[in-house]
């Protein structure tokens, strides 16, 4: 959502505002409030805040009071590295946006393109392989990602440790930790059989694991191969 601060010298403004409609509409629109001649946004790269900030200026914003929000928000959302953003009014003609930019979760095949996908839903191009993230198979819905993510995140395992994400039509995840081994989660109560295979991971009984199928309730098969 969308955050505006407003400045103490609104008050005049508004009490000009407030004055003029009062008096006549008309001459409302003779009036001339400054124009918007700074736009400044800051939380991504370099070009891309130039990018956002130039097209928004090429908006030609005629003043601060009368923006046309519907158009700035499209125009900023238009760049996939968004998560959030704010926009600060500092009267009577400067903006500034400060954007949060979306986390990168995940490498995905798309249509038979590679993307990363981000904790914003969108699928961003994958220019850029020095990120180490883990690759998704199957075709999960942003909400199912972000579900297990969080499950994963609150268990005892570290998110940066997994390889792999192999997503089935049944809804059900598997997972590949690094250097370690396959494990087939069950559809219900993930957390808790995660933290229960993370002790059983580091126990020394069972150095030599490369399989851990924990599908069927109560049950967790242990196989070496």
């Amino acid at each position: 959502m969308t955050h505006q601060r407003i400045g103490k010298n609104i008050t005049i403004y508004l009490l000009v505002f407030g004055l003029l409609t009062s008096i006549n509409n008309s001459y409302l629109n003779k009036f001339n409030f400054p124009t918007i001649t700074d736009v400044q946004i800051s939380g991504l790269e370099n070009e891309n805040n130039l990018n956002l900030s130039n097209n928004i200026r090429n908006l030609n914003l005629t003043n601060i009071f009368f923006l046309d929000n519907y158009t700035i928000r499209n125009i900023i959302n238009s760049d996939d590295l968004v998560e959030n953003f704010e926009v600060f009014k500092k009267y009577p003609s400067s903006l500034y946006i400060k954007i949060s930019k979306t986390k990168f979760l995940a490498r995905i095949n798309n249509n038979g393109e590679n993307f990363i996908l981000g904790s914003n839903g969108k699928f961003i191009k994958d220019t850029n392989n020095t990120f180490v993230l883990p690759f998704i198979f199957g075709k999960p819905t942003i909400d199912e990602v972000l579900k297990i993510k969080k499950i994963l995140d609150e268990s005892k395992f570290k998110y940066e440790n997994i390889k792999t994400l192999y997503f089935f039509p049944s809804k059900r995840w598997d997972i590949e930790i690094n250097n370690g081994p396959n494990i087939k989660l069950p559809q219900d109560n993930i957390k808790e059989v995660l933290d229960l295979i993370h002790e059983i991971e580091l126990s020394e009984k069972f150095p030599n694991t490369k399989l851990i199928d924990a599908r069927i309730k109560n049950q967790i098969i242990l196989n070496e191969y």
